[in-house]
């Protein structure tokens, strides 16, 4: 079985910050979110807040559809974004993790420049955790 491509982006806001209260405003409902101060899987305790929205798991060879896909839902919220990121401590990122294979074509990292004023205007950084997996084993 020949391994294939994959990648999956999303956004996120970390910091110091009441998820609940960025649900409500934005009028979107995270896949996950955390408090400070709530439990990890390991016992734990999270020192920061997250709020994450717009998942899309569905691998595009150019990742910049993945990307417009996670950004779908956000928009048109750019100044309710910047009152969030004004009013308490936090950080936004559009988050792009892709896993190459050897001998597959290689996924296109490069943002439209649509997404870039998106970022520009909100203050998102663009995190790209790139693997690569040199066997199958």
């Amino acid at each position: 079985m020949k391994a294939r491509n994959e990648c999956y982006t999303y956004f996120k806001i970390v910091g110091d910050f009441d998820p609940d209260a960025v649900t409500h405003l934005l009028g979107i409902e995270p896949f996950e979110s955390w408090k400070i101060g709530d439990l990890r899987a390991n016992g734990s305790r999270f020192d920061f807040a997250c709020w994450k929205t717009g998942l899309c798991e569905k691998y595009d060879v150019y990742v910049e559809h993945q990307m417009k896909k996670t950004l779908k839902e956000l928009w048109g919220k750019v100044d309710l974004l910047n009152r969030i990121r004004k009013e308490n401590d936090v950080v936004f990122y559009l988050e792009v993790v892709p896993t190459v294979f050897p001998g597959e074509s290689t996924p296109c990292l490069a943002p439209t420049l649509d997404i870039m004023d998106f970022c520009h205007a909100t203050r998102t950084k663009i995190d790209i955790d790139l693997y690569v997996v040199d066997s199958l084993e």
